[in-house]
Parts: structure tokens; sequence; C-alpha cells
């Protein structure tokens, strides 16, 4: 199964609204996962050879354990506005979806104007089923989010300012 093929069945996949479907061939294994929440649609591919013992899987760090350790946050000197240049912003460590709050009845981690130090939990990121806690590695004050709760982010997205004064 080549690329192109691959990719004409997420396509497929996406419009009928399946939210999972599995293929199984001789050389290859691919399962497809669709999320509809808030009109949202994510698409994971996982490609594996059944021959080797090497799996390709979208570039997120495989988490450990079940039960994953708090992972810090990425911390870097904010210098792209001049008004913004006095804040630290705290990056994500990881690929997922993060969420502002421990569970849905739950209040968030942090708001605006809360005051933080080392070690506070700020958010979750869910990576594979996996729910990673993230640290605080600055103390301060919030300034701005700058994610949604239940919203996919990236390696190194800015999550929030944080003024250290």
């Amino acid at each position: 199964m080549d690329l192109k093929e691959i990719q004409n069945l997420i396509k497929f996949v996406a419009k009928s609204g399946a939210s999972e479907v599995k293929l199984e061939m001789d050389d290859v294994k691919i399962t497809i996962k669709t999320g509809s929440e808030d009109s949202k649609e994510t698409t994971f591919v996982q490609h594996i050879p059944v021959g080797n013992a090497v799996t390709t899987q979208p570039a997120a760090p495989a988490p450990a354990a079940p039960a994953a350790p708090a992972t810090p946050a990425a911390v870097v000197e904010s210098s792209s506005d001049d008004d913004n240049s006095k804040y630290i912003t705290i990056k994500s460590p990881i690929i997922g979806t993060l969420y502002r709050k421990p569970s849905p009845d739950k209040p968030t981690f942090v708001e605006v104007g809360d005051s933080i130090k080392e070690g506070d939990v700020l958010c979750i990121i869910e990576a594979m089923k996996l729910f990673n806690e993230i640290e605080s590695e600055v103390s301060g004050k919030i300034v701005k989010v700058l994610v949604d709760d239940s919203s996919p982010v990236e390696f190194d997205q800015p999550l929030f300012l944080v003024d250290p004064s």
C-alpha cells in the first residue's frame, strides 16, 4: 500500500463519520481514528511493518508508564513583543491534547492572575492515552493563557505567559 492510497483511505474515513477503522494486510497494519468533539477532527495513522520490530508512529515521545510522572514545561524568555518582553513563555514539552482541569467537574489548575511556584501543576497533556501533568519550572503570576481547554498542542507551542516579578 503506497502513501497515496493511505491518504485516500484517511479522506474516505474522515468523510464517512466512522470513529475508528483498522486495516491489516500482509505487511501493513493501519489504524485510523477520528475524533469529532467540538467539530474538530483528528486523524492518527499507524503504519507497522509486520516483518520488522521497528514501529513508525507520529513524532510523539512515548511515555513509559500509564501513571506518567509529571513533565516539566519548557520555559523560554519571550522577546517577540515589546509589551511581553518581561514575561516568561511556558511551552509544551510534548505533543498531545491539553486539558486545563484534572477532570470535567473540577476547577482549572491555573487562571489568569494566579500566583504559581516551581512544581505547581499548570495543566495536563494527554499523549497516547497517557495523562502527563505539566509542572511549572518558574515562580510568578499567570498573565495570559494561550490555549483553550481540550485543544491539541504541538511540541514547543506556547501555553502560558508568566510574570516572574
